[in-house]
């Protein structure tokens, strides 16, 4: 916790955060572990809407 107003992360003094948003960007693969289960939750409703018939389109 930060003290003060101000919080101190070794992470991003050693730019480790920049260049891991930057890793993110390019691939589109999220570096997090919430981001990647949600990339992956989305592209299998993706798949399971594409092969389960009666979606609502039409």
């Amino acid at each position: 916790m930060g003290k003060f107003g101000f919080s101190f992360s070794l992470n991003r003094l050693l730019g480790i955060t920049a260049v891991k948003q930057s890793i993110a960007r390019a691939t589109g693969i999220p570096t997090t572990k919430g981001g990647l289960q949600q990339k992956v939750g989305r592209e299998v409703l993706k798949q399971l809407a594409k092969i389960i018939p009666g979606n609502g389109r039409k």
